[in-house]
């Protein structure tokens, strides 16, 4: 089986700051004066380098999504949730137009089961130099139960996931990137309101798919053994019961 294999620079990781468990310690994207080798900046959104580039053969760069900690997407005003989307998915552009990577990605870990370490609202953008992005992307995993469509755009809940247990993709062309913005936020709300073992943990990855963006959204819990050692998804008996609920919620 062919796999992306990066080398993670383990030294460097563990000089991260992390305030998910240690909540008492402090966070340097509140502190937005002292901030360095900043990229771009617009009202509250910042985009930065990342001082710890613990992927090698990348740049690996965060995206700051509000001024102050505390809060996340579901607690964002319409308008800057959908400037968000904006900021971040033109920057996603931008750095694949420079023609440096073989891969961009655009995602956002959230909370402690997420693989994330700050509690500060943020995304990540990461241009990898030797990827094949073949390898990155399983088509299948977009198809689902349709909870939703507007302009173009459908959202579904997964029926072959990446990972399993309440997965949600987001579909449509760029033109429509605010209703696809509006869905993501009702999606994250839905998210850690409806999967208490989660404990607000989550992810939301970007994908090019054909002529479209493809948002994935799911909660993040301890992972199945059955997917770690042998790739297989569990897929719950509930996913009917999951997409009436989140039906109402629209």
């Amino acid at each position: 089986m062919e796999i992306n294999l990066i080398r993670y620079d383990f030294a460097l990781g563990r000089k991260k700051p992390e305030n998910i468990v240690n909540s008492e310690n402090s966070c340097p994207f509140c502190d937005a004066d002292n901030l360095t080798n900043i990229v771009d900046r617009e009202g509250e959104f910042i985009l930065l380098r990342n001082k710890y580039n613990v992927i090698k053969g990348s740049d690996m760069f965060v995206l700051i999504e509000a001024s102050r900690c505390g809060i996340d997407m579901p607690d964002y005003t319409r308008e800057h949730m959908r400037g968000l989307m904006r900021f971040a998915v033109r920057h996603w552009a931008r750095l694949e137009s420079e023609g440096k990577y073989s891969a961009v990605i655009l995602y956002k870990n959230h909370g402690h089961l997420s693989g994330g370490t700050m509690r500060h609202p943020h995304m990540q953008i990461v241009g990898l130099r030797d990827v094949d992005p073949s390898l990155m992307t399983e088509r299948g995993s977009f198809d689902g139960i349709t909870v939703a469509e507007k302009d173009g755009v459908t959202l579904n809940a997964a029926t072959r996931p990446r990972m399993g247990f309440g997965e949600f993709n987001i579909i449509g062309n760029k033109e429509h990137l605010d209703t696809m913005s509006d869905y993501l936020q009702k999606v994250v709300a839905f998210l850690v309101s409806r999967f208490k073992k989660s404990e607000d943990s989550y992810n939301i990855f970007f994908y090019h798919l054909d002529d479209k963006i493809a948002i994935k959204a799911m909660p993040r819990m301890v992972t199945s053994p059955l997917l770690i050692g042998y790739g297989i998804r569990l897929l719950p008996e509930t996913l009917e019961k999951v997409v009436k609920e989140m039906r109402e919620t629209l």
